[in-house]
């Protein structure tokens, strides 16, 4: 093969080097040890796959915020349009609710450090509206007359809500971004 023909970076280059430097169409060293070589590329597809929350035990979670976010939507939804003056800071805090868990479900099933971000706000922000509430339904029940879903920390719904900011934590911790790694200056 000529020297000229090296350069095109096709796939049946037959192992000949592109201009950035790849081998056979891959970065350089990608190969070694079954991908797990100290490449570039490597490195970015490791992080990657640490990266996402939506892989083994992080699909449950999100179903099962799914199914908070569309159980928390239609009872707010229910409650604010034929029962709104009976209880209104119950039924603002269940919509609340509602988009908390909505934003919980989405940012857990999308991938990247921003999604990640907005993953740990929500569901902080859902474990502080569980506690606050939960206190506030306890020792204020002239505001509460009407249990919300996180009324008595969640007891309506067997104290799931909870238990999921506590165990989305864990699993966020757990599935945290790699920090990037510092190329070396060889």
């Amino acid at each position: 093969m000529a020297a000229s023909e090296r350069g095109t970076g096709t796939a049946d280059n037959g192992g000949a080097t592109d201009p950035s430097g790849a081998i056979g169409g891959r970065e350089a060293g990608a190969g070694r040890l079954g991908g797990f070589g100290r490449s570039a590329g490597a490195g970015r597809s490791n992080r990657t796959a640490r990266d996402t929350r939506n892989t083994g035990p992080g699909r449950l979670l999100i179903a099962v915020y799914a199914i908070f976010a569309l159980s928390a939507t239609a009872r707010a939804g229910y409650q604010i349009l034929t029962k709104f003056s009976e209880a209104p800071l119950a039924y603002l805090l269940s919509a609340f609710a509602a988009v908390v868990y909505i934003v919980a479900t989405i940012s857990l099933a999308k991938p990247g450090p921003t999604w990640f971000k907005v993953s740990v706000t929500a569901v902080v922000v859902e474990l502080v509206g569980v506690l606050v509430v939960g206190a506030l339904s306890l020792f204020d029940a002239v505001n509460f007359p009407h249990e919300t879903v996180w009324s008595l920390f969640g007891r309506g719904y067997g104290f799931i809500p909870l238990l999921l900011p506590i165990l989305g934590l864990i699993w966020l911790y757990r599935r945290r971004p790699s920090a990037p790694v510092a190329a070396s200056a060889d």
